[in-house]
This record gives structure tokens, sequence and C-alpha cells, in this order.
């Protein structure tokens, strides 16, 4: 498996969550990595980047409420997740900028 998603699920609206993705390290360790979410009807948009050095980059709707990471160790990049919105509700996937998609994590934000 090449990119690995995991941590999704049902939140409450102000809640939090984190996603995590492991990846394979030949694809990891030169990579800038993203999140992407695809809600039911949308197209696929980015979430958040982080560059090998850790410079981050996010989309104007998760500002000051969404963290990237990367832990260049354990080739696994993250996504805090806090003061969820229920428009914050889709599919969340895991990249290293486009070449290979993780399968897919669901998060459901209640209101």
């Amino acid at each position: 498996v090449q990119l690995q998603a995991s941590g999704g699920g049902l939140a409450q609206a102000g809640g939090s969550l984190r996603l995590a993705c492991a990846a394979s390290a030949s694809i990891f360790r030169f990579s800038l990595m993203g999140w992407y979410r695809q809600a039911p009807g949308k197209q696929r948009e980015l979430v958040a980047l982080i560059a090998i050095g850790g410079s981050t980059n996010y989309a104007d709707s998760v500002k000051g409420r969404f963290t990237i990471s990367r832990d260049n160790a354990k080739n696994t990049v993250y996504l805090q997740m806090n003061s969820l919105k229920p428009e914050d509700t889709a599919v969340y996937y895991c990249s290293n900028g486009g070449s290979y998609w993780g399968q897919g994590t669901l998060v459901t934000v209640s209101s």
C-alpha cells in the first residue's frame, strides 16, 4: 500500500478529529504531501499542503482550524481538524502532490 489514510469518523460541530496518512518511504521522503477532500456532488479540493521542510499552505476555508504536520521518521502526514463545521463533511484523501492517492477516509460533521 502506497498511502493509507485513517482517522475519519463522526464528529459534532465544534469538535475535533485527527487524520493520519502512512506512506511508503519511497514516495514520502522527497514529496510535498497534501490533504484533499471531496464533498458529495462537489469537486475534489485542496485542504492543506506541507513541504519536506515543514512549510505549509492551507485553503482559506480551513485556515486557523486545521493543522497539517508530518513525521518524516514515520513517513506519516497528519491533519488535525478543530472547530469542525458541517461543511467540512467530505471524504478526505492524502496525496504526494497528485501522483499517488490514499483510499480516502470519510469525515462527517453533524450540526
